[in-house]
């Protein structure tokens, strides 16, 4: 090959690998840490900045090394990002580590090697007396379209496939292959090429060994994050999902944040699905929109007037691990199996948007409103397309977060459902694993009863229970506070506040 070919050709395999450790260090900022629109905003900029750094540096390079240490940071990029997610993963993991300081170091650092890779590139080919203007053309056209591969691949095939610290390591990879075909294509113009390929043959190593142990590095990580057994371990383009047990307890955790505990959990799905069930005097149609572990399918399956029930989740692996895994599905008693269940893996804003069928009840079980994705599916226009998709008499059970822990963003949504013109019954549980958690009943019509009785087996509920949920003593109470629009999301700003009231 050409050497200028293969120079400018070295720039697209750079730039794929650039972006993809940006991209990695986002996705585990958001996994670990939450809140995504925040994570990737940040890490970008921060990115970007330091970028701007490496490329003023490059200026310092000197003419006749410029080649040599175009290679020497190939090499030292690969290294540093290749094995950039498992050591955040080992930070993370180590109690009383400063994660954030760990992750925005690694940040500018890569950055500010990834910034001077383009110019001393740029250097090179205008000292083999290629014009200018086609060096530009070519170096940022072949940039742009390695940023477009790997933008492509990493939400698609690298991070559910591979996971995060593979994808790094398989760049890093990239990135010291790179450094060793330039070193041996100019072998004849370094005088030190020797060393170099040597170099670049320990990283590269170094990189393979790291590829072949890094599901048991990973798995030590999360032993320590999570404490008990991992049993079940997954990641999709959305989310990392773990399931650990320890004795007769499974707990599910998504982007480490604990979901249920199969000790309690009944508490919960029990409170959020039957009183909406019990309310509707015969509801044949149900919806549920979240919900992929089956649980609080369970509890309306429970009911034998319920024809058909459509489950709306994002996310394809989480309801496939739920319908396969032997002991997650004897916990939601083979509920995505039913013939009566429909799974649809879809987003729900994008999924209610263009549905035509009809409900007597939905079950509303998304996680916490914790960022602007989620927050838009507790908004008042997504509440507003629901009314659509139900029956006049249809009742709604929504999940709103704790009204004691984040009673700001809990009433905002009591706000927003009564915002899209629906009529609200706030009520709460007592869930062990998360304290006082919130409900919301809704309908179009006034109406709705606390049950006094139900139809079905309980565990926890039964008269007593229910008229105690829906008491709220006076620190619990009704707050003034805005309903969630999208173009304001006043609701994530209410839920991080609350919180970080809590955590004082």
């Amino acid at each position: 090959m050409n050497l200028n070919r293969l120079l400018i050709f070295s720039v697209f395999v750079v730039a794929s690998c650039g972006l993809a450790y940006e991209l990695v260090a986002g996705a585990l900022a958001s996994y670990l840490l939450g809140d995504s629109v925040l994570q990737f905003s940040t890490i970008i900029g921060v990115y970007l900045f330091a970028m701007g750094i490496g490329s003023h540096l490059s200026r310092y390079v000197r003419d006749a090394d410029v080649l040599a240490r175009f290679i020497e940071i190939e090499l030292l990029v690969a290294l540093v990002g290749g094995v950039s997610a498992s050591l955040l993963f080992m930070t993370f993991a180590l109690a009383g580590t400063p994660f954030r300081v760990a992750l925005y170091a690694m940040v500018v650092i890569i950055g500010i090697l990834v910034g001077m890779e383009v110019p001393l590139v740029m250097r090179v080919l205008n000292q083999r007396k290629n014009e200018f203007a086609d060096i530009v053309a070519k170096v940022l056209t072949f940039d742009y379209l390695g940023a477009l591969a790997v933008s492509m691949l990493f939400p698609l095939f690298l991070a559910p496939q591979l996971g995060l610290a593979r994808t790094a390591l398989l760049f890093g990879i990239l990135n010291a292959v790179v450094g060793l075909w330039v070193t041996h294509a100019f072998r004849h113009e370094l005088p030190q090429w020797r060393s170099l390929a040597l170099r670049g043959s320990g990283v590269v190593a170094v990189l393979v060994l790291g590829m072949t142990g890094v599901d048991r590095l990973t798995g030590w990580a999360e032993r320590g994050l999570f404490g008990d057994e991992i049993v079940h371990a997954a990641s999709s383009p959305y989310q990392r999902m773990v399931v650990t047990r320890w004795k007769d307890d499974l707990r599910l955790y998504l982007n480490g944040n604990l979901q249920f505990s199969s000790r309690d959990e009944h508490r919960y799905h029990e409170a959020l699905v039957l009183p909406a069930m019990e309310n509707h005097p015969d509801p044949k149609r149900v919806l549920v929109l979240g919900g992929g572990d089956g649980l609080a399918a369970r509890e309306v399956l429970k009911y034998p007037a319920v024809t058909r029930l459509v489950l709306v989740d994002l996310d394809a692996a989480m309801t496939g691990l739920f319908a396969t895994a032997a002991d997650l599905v004897a916990l939601n008693r083979g509920s995505l199996r039913d013939p009566r269940v429909s799974v649809v893996n879809q987003d729900a804003f994008q999924w209610i948007e263009t549905a035509t069928e009809h409900f007597d009840v939905v079950i509303i079980d998304f996680p916490d409103p914790a960022n602007h994705s989620l927050a838009k599916l507790y908004s008042v226009p997504f509440y507003t397309m629901l009314k659509r998709v139900v029956t006049p008499h249809a009742q709604v059970a929504v999940q709103a977060a704790s009204p004691w822990f984040a009673p700001n963003a809990y009433w905002s949504i009591d706000a927003t459902l009564r915002e899209a013109g629906f009529r609200t019954t706030p009520y709460h549980a007592h869930v062990p694993s998360f304290g006082e958690w919130g409900f919301i009943a809704a309908s179009l019509r006034p109406g709705f009863t606390p049950p006094t009785a139900y139809k079905v087996p309980t565990r926890f509920l039964d008269a007593a229970v229910t008229a105690q949920m829906f008491t709220f003593p006076p620190d619990m109470g009704p707050r003034a506070v805005a309903p969630n629009w999208l173009n304001t999301q006043r609701l994530v700003q209410y839920f991080h506040d609350d919180w970080a009231k809590v955590a004082r």
